[in-house]
């Protein structure tokens, strides 16, 4: 559809990672994505969604309904046999422009959701603290092999191999995130 789906995201200083889509519309549509379980399941984690600020927002990782046909790295294993709960609160929900939320015990994620004609600009960012700042680099692959997955699902088209993708954006990420740390 878009380079811009295409694009590694940005970390803007050791605890933050940004990326940035382009996904078709309209915008109502990418909000169920972010909120509706059934549909959140389809490119990133199931569970209970109360999109409210203080609101449940479990997140209920079963990798084998997205990736069927491959072999989860051993470090995923449960995230693809037996799923994860990841529990999770809404800090802010503004609908369907800002949905943010605690991720894992020590980051925080944010969507924001901007309409661009019949397409919908998405500027996700994910901010760790504490002993979670060294995992930015893979919740950076993380988000970009959901998010083609999410693309390619609002488009109709053949979803990439998720932990393939997922191996080698692992590696790219490190190495942005080594090279920026440097910098």
């Amino acid at each position: 559809m878009n380079t811009t789906n295409d694009q590694p995201g940005t970390f803007n200083g050791p605890a933050e990672v940004r990326l940035v889509r382009l996904l078709p519309g309209p915008i109502e549509r990418i909000w169920d994505y972010l909120t509706v379980p059934e549909k959140r399941a389809r490119w990133f984690a199931g569970g209970s969604c109360e999109p409210k600020a203080g609101g449940k927002n479990d997140l209920v990782f079963q990798h084998k309904n997205l990736s069927p046909h491959e072999e989860p790295p051993a470090q995923y294993k449960q995230m693809n046999d037996e799923g994860f709960t990841m529990p999770s609160t809404i800090l802010r929900c503004e609908p369907p422009r800002l949905l943010s939320y605690t991720f894992d015990d020590s980051s925080e994620v944010t969507f924001e959701l901007t309409p661009e004609g019949k397409n919908v600009l998405l500027v996700l960012t994910h901010r760790a603290r504490g002993d979670d700042i060294p995992s930015i680099p893979g919740y950076a692959s993380g988000w970009h092999t959901h998010f083609s997955l999410l693309a390619s699902l609002l488009e109709g088209t053949p979803p990439p191999p998720f932990w393939a993708t997922h191996k080698r954006l692992k590696v790219e990420y490190q190495k942005s995130y080594d090279d920026a740390r440097k910098a």
